[in-house]
Protein backbone atom coordinates (compact mmCIF):
# COMPACT_ATOMS: atom_id res chain seq x y z
CA UNK A 1 0.00 0.00 0.00
CA UNK A 2 2.49 2.19 0.82
CA UNK A 3 4.32 1.53 -2.65
CA UNK A 4 1.44 2.24 -4.21
CA UNK A 5 1.19 5.85 -2.16
CA UNK A 6 4.62 6.72 -2.85
CA UNK A 7 3.86 5.86 -6.71
CA UNK A 8 0.98 8.10 -7.10
CA UNK A 9 2.75 10.65 -5.44
CA UNK A 10 5.38 10.62 -7.86
CA UNK A 11 2.77 10.65 -10.65
CA UNK A 12 0.95 13.34 -9.37
CA UNK A 13 4.61 15.30 -9.02
CA UNK A 14 5.65 14.62 -12.42
CA UNK A 15 2.32 15.64 -13.81
CA UNK A 16 2.34 18.81 -11.97
CA UNK A 17 6.22 19.57 -13.22
CA UNK A 18 5.42 18.82 -16.64
CA UNK A 19 3.00 20.86 -16.88
CA UNK A 20 4.03 24.09 -14.70
CA UNK A 21 7.98 23.42 -17.53
CA UNK A 22 5.17 23.50 -20.39
CA UNK A 23 4.04 27.39 -19.21
CA UNK A 24 7.55 28.05 -18.74
CA UNK A 25 8.14 27.41 -21.69
CA UNK A 26 5.26 29.02 -23.59
CA UNK A 27 4.87 25.49 -24.87
CA UNK A 28 1.91 24.79 -22.84
CA UNK A 29 -1.09 24.56 -26.21
CA UNK A 30 0.59 21.14 -25.86
CA UNK A 31 -1.89 20.26 -23.38
CA UNK A 32 -4.50 21.16 -26.20
CA UNK A 33 -2.66 19.21 -28.48
CA UNK A 34 -2.76 15.77 -26.69
CA UNK A 35 -6.16 16.23 -25.79
CA UNK A 36 -7.78 16.89 -29.08
CA UNK A 37 -5.47 14.67 -31.05
CA UNK A 38 -3.91 11.97 -29.34
CA UNK A 39 -6.43 10.86 -26.92
CA UNK A 40 -8.89 11.22 -29.61
CA UNK A 41 -6.65 8.64 -31.58
CA UNK A 42 -5.55 10.91 -34.11
CA UNK A 43 -1.93 11.71 -34.80
CA UNK A 44 -2.91 15.27 -36.41
CA UNK A 45 -6.19 17.86 -36.66
CA UNK A 46 -8.79 16.45 -37.87
CA UNK A 47 -12.12 17.32 -39.58
CA UNK A 48 -14.21 17.10 -36.54
CA UNK A 49 -12.47 18.87 -33.88
CA UNK A 50 -13.23 21.88 -34.42
CA UNK A 51 -16.15 21.27 -31.64
CA UNK A 52 -13.07 21.44 -28.92
CA UNK A 53 -11.98 24.79 -29.75
CA UNK A 54 -14.00 28.02 -29.46
CA UNK A 55 -15.83 29.45 -32.91
CA UNK A 56 -17.20 32.71 -34.12
CA UNK A 57 -20.66 32.11 -36.43
CA UNK A 58 -20.32 33.48 -40.12
CA UNK A 59 -24.46 33.70 -40.29
CA UNK A 60 -26.24 33.15 -43.62
CA UNK A 61 -29.22 34.83 -43.98
CA UNK A 62 -30.67 32.95 -47.27
CA UNK A 63 -31.74 29.89 -48.66
CA UNK A 64 -30.70 29.00 -51.87
CA UNK A 65 -30.35 24.77 -52.77
CA UNK A 66 -28.37 24.39 -55.75
CA UNK A 67 -30.49 23.11 -58.20
CA UNK A 68 -30.05 19.43 -59.04
CA UNK A 69 -29.21 17.88 -62.82
CA UNK A 70 -31.90 16.12 -64.28
CA UNK A 71 -29.38 13.34 -64.32
CA UNK A 72 -28.55 13.79 -60.74
CA UNK A 73 -27.23 10.74 -58.70
CA UNK A 74 -28.29 8.75 -61.68
CA UNK A 75 -24.78 7.17 -62.08
CA UNK A 76 -23.12 5.65 -59.31
CA UNK A 77 -19.58 6.04 -57.98
CA UNK A 78 -16.84 4.17 -60.22
CA UNK A 79 -15.28 1.49 -58.11
CA UNK A 80 -12.02 3.16 -58.00
CA UNK A 81 -13.65 6.36 -56.36
CA UNK A 82 -15.49 4.11 -54.21
CA UNK A 83 -12.10 2.09 -53.15
CA UNK A 84 -10.74 5.89 -52.54
CA UNK A 85 -13.21 7.41 -50.41
CA UNK A 86 -13.48 4.31 -48.38
CA UNK A 87 -9.63 3.96 -47.89
CA UNK A 88 -9.18 7.64 -47.43
CA UNK A 89 -12.47 8.33 -45.13
CA UNK A 90 -14.51 10.79 -47.43
CA UNK A 91 -17.01 12.17 -46.29
CA UNK A 92 -18.45 14.29 -49.17
CA UNK A 93 -18.12 14.05 -52.81
CA UNK A 94 -19.59 16.43 -54.98
CA UNK A 95 -19.79 16.50 -58.46
CA UNK A 96 -21.76 20.13 -60.02
CA UNK A 97 -21.86 19.96 -64.08
CA UNK A 98 -23.34 23.30 -65.49
CA UNK A 99 -24.19 24.92 -62.43
CA UNK A 100 -26.27 21.69 -61.66
CA UNK A 101 -25.53 18.96 -58.75
CA UNK A 102 -24.82 16.12 -61.54
CA UNK A 103 -23.97 13.64 -57.95
CA UNK A 104 -23.24 13.66 -54.51
CA UNK A 105 -22.87 11.31 -52.04
CA UNK A 106 -22.14 11.26 -48.27
CA UNK A 107 -20.60 8.91 -45.88
CA UNK A 108 -19.78 8.17 -42.18
CA UNK A 109 -22.71 9.41 -41.07
CA UNK A 110 -22.53 13.00 -42.71
CA UNK A 111 -24.99 14.58 -44.75
CA UNK A 112 -25.63 18.02 -47.39
CA UNK A 113 -25.76 20.14 -43.73
CA UNK A 114 -23.05 18.19 -41.54
CA UNK A 115 -20.21 20.23 -40.83
CA UNK A 116 -16.66 19.84 -41.57
CA UNK A 117 -13.09 21.47 -40.89
CA UNK A 118 -11.98 23.07 -43.84
CA UNK A 119 -8.67 23.64 -43.31
CA UNK A 120 -6.22 25.55 -45.23
CA UNK A 121 -9.25 26.33 -47.66
CA UNK A 122 -9.75 28.91 -45.75
CA UNK A 123 -6.93 30.76 -47.38
CA UNK A 124 -8.72 31.21 -50.47
CA UNK A 125 -11.67 32.68 -48.89
CA UNK A 126 -9.33 35.43 -46.94
CA UNK A 127 -7.71 36.20 -50.45
CA UNK A 128 -10.60 36.61 -51.64
CA UNK A 129 -11.30 39.01 -48.54
CA UNK A 130 -8.62 40.98 -49.74
CA UNK A 131 -10.03 42.15 -53.14
CA UNK A 132 -13.28 42.49 -51.40
CA UNK A 133 -11.22 44.66 -49.13
CA UNK A 134 -9.96 46.75 -52.12
CA UNK A 135 -12.93 46.95 -53.72
CA UNK A 136 -14.42 48.39 -50.89
CA UNK A 137 -12.06 50.61 -50.66
CA UNK A 138 -10.86 49.97 -47.55
CA UNK A 139 -7.08 48.93 -48.96
CA UNK A 140 -5.39 50.34 -51.88
CA UNK A 141 -4.41 47.53 -54.09
CA UNK A 142 -1.84 44.57 -53.67
CA UNK A 143 0.82 46.81 -53.69
CA UNK A 144 0.25 48.40 -50.51
CA UNK A 145 2.71 48.02 -47.60
CA UNK A 146 1.58 46.13 -44.73
CA UNK A 147 3.61 48.57 -42.34
CA UNK A 148 0.34 50.21 -43.00
CA UNK A 149 -1.26 48.63 -40.55
CA UNK A 150 1.38 47.24 -38.44
CA UNK A 151 4.45 49.75 -37.47
CA UNK A 152 6.42 46.44 -36.22
CA UNK A 153 7.06 46.26 -40.44
CA UNK A 154 7.92 49.60 -41.08
CA UNK A 155 11.99 48.26 -40.64
CA UNK A 156 14.60 46.19 -43.02
CA UNK A 157 13.30 43.56 -45.32
CA UNK A 158 10.00 43.76 -43.38
CA UNK A 159 9.18 47.25 -44.86
CA UNK A 160 8.83 45.56 -48.08
CA UNK A 161 6.32 43.09 -47.34
CA UNK A 162 2.96 44.19 -49.47
CA UNK A 163 -0.88 42.21 -48.63
CA UNK A 164 -0.08 41.33 -51.96
CA UNK A 165 2.68 39.05 -51.15
CA UNK A 166 0.98 38.07 -48.02
CA UNK A 167 -1.95 36.64 -50.26
CA UNK A 168 0.74 35.11 -52.74
CA UNK A 169 2.90 33.78 -49.29
CA UNK A 170 5.76 35.38 -50.56
CA UNK A 171 6.04 37.68 -47.42
CA UNK A 172 10.10 36.08 -46.53
CA UNK A 173 8.48 34.94 -43.24
CA UNK A 174 10.36 33.00 -40.83
CA UNK A 175 7.32 31.12 -40.61
CA UNK A 176 7.75 26.99 -41.19
CA UNK A 177 5.16 24.79 -42.12
CA UNK A 178 4.64 21.41 -40.54
CA UNK A 179 1.28 19.59 -39.27
CA UNK A 180 2.33 16.62 -37.44
CA UNK A 181 5.57 17.69 -35.31
CA UNK A 182 3.90 19.10 -31.90
CA UNK A 183 6.69 21.71 -30.95
CA UNK A 184 6.59 24.62 -33.75
CA UNK A 185 4.67 27.44 -34.26
CA UNK A 186 2.33 25.87 -36.87
CA UNK A 187 0.76 23.84 -33.30
CA UNK A 188 1.38 26.98 -31.39
CA UNK A 189 -0.91 29.10 -33.73
CA UNK A 190 -3.67 26.24 -33.93
CA UNK A 191 -3.40 25.31 -30.49
CA UNK A 192 -2.31 27.75 -28.34
CA UNK A 193 -4.64 30.87 -27.27
CA UNK A 194 -2.35 34.45 -28.25
CA UNK A 195 -2.47 34.16 -32.37
CA UNK A 196 -1.98 37.14 -32.77
CA UNK A 197 1.38 38.23 -30.79
CA UNK A 198 2.15 34.44 -32.12
CA UNK A 199 1.88 36.09 -35.66
CA UNK A 200 3.75 39.51 -34.49
CA UNK A 201 6.54 37.91 -33.15
CA UNK A 202 7.83 36.06 -37.09
CA UNK A 203 10.56 38.37 -38.64
CA UNK A 204 11.22 38.28 -42.36
CA UNK A 205 14.42 36.66 -43.76
CA UNK A 206 13.95 36.30 -47.17
CA UNK A 207 13.21 39.07 -49.19
CA UNK A 208 9.39 39.90 -50.06
CA UNK A 209 8.20 39.30 -53.59
CA UNK A 210 10.65 37.26 -55.43
CA UNK A 211 9.55 33.86 -54.68
CA UNK A 212 6.35 31.86 -53.46
CA UNK A 213 6.93 29.46 -49.89
CA UNK A 214 3.66 27.90 -48.17
CA UNK A 215 3.20 30.12 -45.31
CA UNK A 216 -0.24 30.07 -42.84
CA UNK A 217 1.69 32.79 -41.39
CA UNK A 218 0.94 34.80 -44.53
CA UNK A 219 -2.42 34.54 -44.39
CA UNK A 220 -2.70 34.91 -40.32
CA UNK A 221 -1.00 38.03 -40.94
CA UNK A 222 -3.55 39.31 -44.25
CA UNK A 223 -6.94 38.49 -42.15
CA UNK A 224 -5.11 40.77 -39.13
CA UNK A 225 -4.28 43.52 -41.64
CA UNK A 226 -8.29 43.46 -43.30
CA UNK A 227 -9.79 43.38 -39.85
CA UNK A 228 -7.17 46.65 -39.29
CA UNK A 229 -8.42 47.77 -42.80
CA UNK A 230 -11.85 47.05 -42.39
CA UNK A 231 -12.48 47.63 -38.62
CA UNK A 232 -14.13 44.86 -38.31
CA UNK A 233 -14.03 41.09 -37.42
CA UNK A 234 -13.34 39.12 -40.20
CA UNK A 235 -16.14 36.53 -39.93
CA UNK A 236 -18.17 39.45 -39.96
CA UNK A 237 -16.73 40.70 -43.10
CA UNK A 238 -17.07 37.10 -44.97
CA UNK A 239 -20.90 37.17 -43.91
CA UNK A 240 -21.47 40.06 -45.00
CA UNK A 241 -19.33 40.09 -48.45
CA UNK A 242 -19.99 36.05 -49.25
CA UNK A 243 -21.49 34.01 -47.10
CA UNK A 244 -24.79 36.04 -47.61
CA UNK A 245 -24.65 37.60 -51.12
CA UNK A 246 -23.95 33.58 -52.37
CA UNK A 247 -27.12 32.58 -50.70
CA UNK A 248 -25.22 29.78 -48.10
CA UNK A 249 -27.95 27.63 -46.85
CA UNK A 250 -26.45 27.16 -43.42
CA UNK A 251 -24.19 29.32 -40.89
CA UNK A 252 -20.88 28.34 -40.83
CA UNK A 253 -18.46 27.97 -37.75
CA UNK A 254 -14.96 29.99 -38.38
CA UNK A 255 -12.32 28.75 -35.11
CA UNK A 256 -10.64 31.75 -33.07
CA UNK A 257 -7.79 31.44 -30.94
CA UNK A 258 -10.48 32.04 -27.95
CA UNK A 259 -13.15 33.48 -26.76
CA UNK A 260 -11.32 36.32 -24.93
CA UNK A 261 -8.69 37.56 -27.97
CA UNK A 262 -11.26 36.20 -30.20
CA UNK A 263 -8.96 36.47 -33.32
CA UNK A 264 -9.93 34.15 -36.00
CA UNK A 265 -7.53 31.55 -37.22
CA UNK A 266 -7.88 32.62 -40.43
CA UNK A 267 -4.91 30.43 -42.35
CA UNK A 268 -7.62 27.40 -41.67
CA UNK A 269 -10.73 26.07 -40.32
CA UNK A 270 -13.84 27.66 -41.51
CA UNK A 271 -16.47 24.59 -40.78
CA UNK A 272 -18.75 24.14 -42.86
CA UNK A 273 -20.75 21.66 -45.62
CA UNK A 274 -19.68 20.61 -49.64
CA UNK A 275 -22.52 22.62 -50.87
CA UNK A 276 -21.94 25.86 -49.26
CA UNK A 277 -18.18 25.73 -49.81
CA UNK A 278 -18.83 25.23 -53.51
CA UNK A 279 -20.31 28.62 -54.05
CA UNK A 280 -16.82 30.21 -53.26
CA UNK A 281 -16.01 28.28 -56.61
CA UNK A 282 -18.74 29.27 -58.95
CA UNK A 283 -18.29 32.17 -57.89
CA UNK A 284 -14.72 32.77 -58.93
CA UNK A 285 -15.25 30.26 -61.96
CA UNK A 286 -17.96 33.02 -62.79
CA UNK A 287 -15.77 35.86 -62.62
CA UNK A 288 -17.24 37.34 -59.29
CA UNK A 289 -20.57 37.53 -60.57
CA UNK A 290 -23.59 35.74 -58.60
CA UNK A 291 -27.00 35.83 -60.36
CA UNK A 292 -25.64 38.82 -62.62
CA UNK A 293 -24.60 41.03 -59.45
CA UNK A 294 -21.08 41.74 -59.68
CA UNK A 295 -20.08 40.95 -55.96
CA UNK A 296 -15.94 40.91 -56.39
CA UNK A 297 -14.11 42.79 -58.68
CA UNK A 298 -13.46 40.54 -62.09
CA UNK A 299 -9.60 41.54 -62.65
CA UNK A 300 -9.07 40.81 -59.24
CA UNK A 301 -10.52 37.18 -59.64
CA UNK A 302 -8.72 36.87 -63.08
CA UNK A 303 -5.33 37.65 -61.33
CA UNK A 304 -5.70 35.12 -58.50
CA UNK A 305 -6.10 32.18 -60.84
CA UNK A 306 -3.08 33.02 -62.32
CA UNK A 307 0.72 32.47 -61.59
CA UNK A 308 2.38 35.23 -60.02
CA UNK A 309 5.58 33.67 -60.19
CA UNK A 310 6.69 31.45 -63.38
CA UNK A 311 8.89 29.73 -61.48
CA UNK A 312 6.03 28.66 -59.15
CA UNK A 313 3.17 28.27 -61.41
CA UNK A 314 1.11 26.09 -58.97
CA UNK A 315 -0.15 28.90 -56.81
CA UNK A 316 -1.78 32.40 -57.45
CA UNK A 317 -3.24 34.48 -55.29
CA UNK A 318 -5.26 31.88 -52.27
CA UNK A 319 -5.65 29.41 -55.09
CA UNK A 320 -3.65 26.22 -55.95
CA UNK A 321 -3.50 25.59 -60.05
CA UNK A 322 -3.17 23.58 -63.00
CA UNK A 323 -3.02 23.30 -66.58
CA UNK A 324 -3.49 19.78 -68.29
CA UNK A 325 -5.03 18.50 -71.41
CA UNK A 326 -5.12 22.09 -72.86
CA UNK A 327 -7.43 23.05 -69.72
CA UNK A 328 -6.59 25.22 -66.63
CA UNK A 329 -8.16 24.14 -63.24
CA UNK A 330 -7.99 26.52 -59.70
CA UNK A 331 -8.70 25.19 -56.35
CA UNK A 332 -9.18 25.86 -53.15
CA UNK A 333 -7.49 23.01 -50.89
CA UNK A 334 -6.99 22.31 -47.44
CA UNK A 335 -4.88 19.42 -44.69
CA UNK A 336 -6.18 15.99 -45.33
CA UNK A 337 -7.71 16.31 -49.03
CA UNK A 338 -10.57 18.96 -48.20
CA UNK A 339 -10.81 20.53 -51.74
CA UNK A 340 -13.03 22.54 -54.08
CA UNK A 341 -11.73 22.06 -57.75
CA UNK A 342 -13.31 24.07 -60.33
CA UNK A 343 -12.26 23.50 -64.12
CA UNK A 344 -14.02 26.87 -66.36
CA UNK A 345 -13.68 25.19 -69.35
CA UNK A 346 -15.92 22.70 -69.02
CA UNK A 347 -18.19 23.95 -66.10
CA UNK A 348 -17.14 21.61 -63.52
CA UNK A 349 -16.86 21.90 -59.70
CA UNK A 350 -15.58 19.15 -57.82
CA UNK A 351 -15.89 18.87 -54.04
CA UNK A 352 -14.36 16.60 -51.41
CA UNK A 353 -14.09 16.36 -47.81
CA UNK A 354 -12.75 13.44 -45.81
CA UNK A 355 -10.79 12.46 -42.76
CA UNK A 356 -7.37 11.63 -45.10
CA UNK A 357 -5.18 11.89 -48.26
CA UNK A 358 -2.73 9.99 -49.97
CA UNK A 359 -0.22 12.86 -52.03
CA UNK A 360 3.21 13.47 -53.06
CA UNK A 361 5.49 15.88 -53.66
CA UNK A 362 4.30 20.36 -52.98
CA UNK A 363 1.55 20.35 -55.54
CA UNK A 364 -1.64 18.99 -54.15
CA UNK A 365 -2.88 18.07 -57.34
CA UNK A 366 -0.74 15.23 -56.88
CA UNK A 367 -2.23 11.65 -55.48
CA UNK A 368 -5.92 11.38 -54.46
CA UNK A 369 -7.19 14.53 -55.88
CA UNK A 370 -6.00 13.76 -59.75
CA UNK A 371 -8.11 10.82 -59.07
CA UNK A 372 -11.18 12.37 -57.22
CA UNK A 373 -11.03 14.57 -60.68
CA UNK A 374 -10.65 12.03 -63.57
CA UNK A 375 -13.16 10.04 -61.87
CA UNK A 376 -15.86 12.56 -61.88
CA UNK A 377 -14.96 12.69 -65.97
CA UNK A 378 -15.96 9.52 -66.04
CA UNK A 379 -19.06 9.66 -64.11
CA UNK A 380 -20.01 12.67 -66.15
CA UNK A 381 -19.21 10.42 -69.52
CA UNK A 382 -21.59 8.19 -68.53
CA UNK A 383 -24.23 10.69 -67.73
CA UNK A 384 -24.25 11.93 -71.20
CA UNK A 385 -23.89 8.48 -72.49
CA UNK A 386 -26.98 7.58 -71.32
CA UNK A 387 -28.43 10.67 -72.61
CA UNK A 388 -27.81 10.16 -76.22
Amino acid sequence: MNLLKKTLKWALLSVITLVAVLYITDTDYLIKAVRTVYFKGYTTASINDYVYFDNAVVHADASDEWPLHKDYNKNTATKKLSALHKSQGSVAYLIIKNDSILHESYHDAYDENSKSNSFSMAKSYVCGLLGKAIMDGYIESLEQPVSDFFPQYSDGLSAKVTVGDLASMASGSSWIEDYYWPINITAKAYYGKELEETILGLSTVKTPGRAFEYSSGDTQLLAMVIEKATDKKLYDYLSESFWIPLESKNDALWQVDSKDNDHVKAYCCIASNARDFARFGKLYKDHGKWKGQQILDSTYVAKSIQPRFKESPEYGYGFWLQKRDGKSFFMMEGHLGQCVVVIPDDNIIVVRLGHGKESFGRNPYNGDITVYIEEAYKIIADAEQNQS
